[in-house]
């Protein structure tokens, strides 16, 4: 990457729930396992805030997306012996794959697309 610039939330419209749906991809997680996986892999550029993820977790669960579980005391928590209440879990459905695979074409072709008439190759 080149300079480091923040991302503005509003360049995020339209593509929240694909990168949501990629963070998902691997394993279930919890919601702000989510958002700092999101940060992480944006190299910095990428702020995000739970008042935005949430909502579009539960539109994607909502769609049959993903589909939730409370964790229970067999699941692995990090930091040992760490106390509070149970977090929610989200995972990924074969919807979701079918909807995560058709976001990254419509990014793909976006990214052409908009390239092209800004004089940015893809």
């Amino acid at each position: 990457m080149a300079k480091q610039t923040q991302i503005d939330s509003n360049a995020l419209r339209g593509h929240l729930e694909t990168m949501i749906l990629s963070a998902l991809e691997a394993r279930e997680s919890h919601g702000f396992d989510v958002l700092q996986r999101l940060e992480a892999a944006g190299f910095g550029a990428l702020r995000m805030k739970e008042g935005s993820l949430y909502p579009a977790l539960y539109r994607l669960e909502e769609q049959g997306h993903v589909t939730s579980r409370w964790e229970n005391d067999n699941d692995e928590r990090p930091g040992a012996g760490r106390r509070g209440p149970k977090r929610k879990l989200y995972k990924l459905t074969r919807k979701g794959k079918r909807k995560l695979d058709q976001g990254r074409e419509h990014w793909s072709v976006f990214v052409s697309v908009i390239g092209g008439i800004i004089g940015v190759p893809a």
